[in-house]
C-alpha cells in the first residue's frame, strides 16, 4: 500500500511521504487563490470549492474566507451548506457533512491522530479517523471536533464545545468535553 492509501484506510501512515507532501502543497496553491479573491468574486469561489472538494451538494454552498484544509478531497458537503469564516479542516480521513448545516466562525474539525508517546510521535507517524455530521445541523464559534466523532441529525452544539464524543440525533450539546444537555424532539 502506499501512504496514502493507508492515510485513507486509518492505519498507521508517514506523514512524511512525498506524494502526501506534494499534495498538501497543492492544495495550500488552490485556498490561496480561494482566499485571496474579492468577496464579490462568488461564483468563481464557488468554482474553486467544486473542484477542491470531493462532493459538494447541488445548491449554493458558502465557506466564508479564509478556508483551510489539509487535501480537500476528503470533505464533501451537502445542499445549502455555510461555513462562517476561519474553517479549518484536517482531512486525512473523510469528514462527511450533511444537508443545511451551518458551520460558526472559527471551528476546526480533526481527523488527524498522533501517539502520545513522544518517540512515536516525532517520527511523523499518524493515522486518521473520520468525521460524520448529520443533516440540520448548527455548529457555534469557536468549537473543536475531534477525529472520528459522528453528530447526528438536528444538533446544535453550543459555542466553544469541544466534541471528543457521538453526540445523537435531536440533542443540543455544549461545553468541553461536550455533552447532551437536552433533547429538541417534538420542537
Amino acid at each position: 500500500m502506499t501512504e496514502k492509501e493507508k492515510m485513507l484506510a486509518g492505519e498507521i501512515y508517514s506523514a512524511l511521504d512525498a506524494q502526501l507532501l506534494s499534495e498538501l502543497m497543492e492544495t495550500r496553491a488552490v485556498l490561496h487563490e480561494f482566499n485571496a479573491l474579492h468577496p464579490s468574486e462568488l461564483p468563481k469561489m464557488r468554482a474553486i470549492l467544486k473542484g477542491l472538494l470531493g462532493h459538494v451538494g447541488d445548491d449554493a454552498i458558502i465557506i466564508n474566507q479564509p478556508f483551510r484544509c489539509d487535501y480537500g478531497k476528503q470533505i464533501s458537503v451537502g445542499r445549502r451548506f455555510f461555513a462562517n469564516f476561519n474553517f479549518t479542516v484536517l482531512d486525512e480521513a473523510c469528514v462527511t457533512i450533511g444537508d443545511d448545516c451551518f458551520i460558526g466562525p472559527n471551528v476546526s474539525i480533526y481527523t488527524a491522530c498522533h501517539s502520545t508517546d513522544p518517540v512515536e510521535r516525532n517520527n511523523r507517524k499518524e493515522w486518521a479517523l473520520p468525521v460524520s455530521i448529520g443533516d440540520n445541523v448548527w455548529i457555534g464559534g469557536s468549537v473543536t471536533i475531534l477525529p472520528g466523532v459522528n453528530i447526528g441529525n438536528n444538533v446544535t452544539i453550543g459555542a466553544g464545545s469541544v466534541v471528543v464524543h457521538d453526540i445523537p440525533d435531536n440533542s443540543v450539546a455544549v461545553g468541553n468535553p461536550c455533552r447532551v444537555v437536552r433533547s429538541i424532539q417534538g420542537e
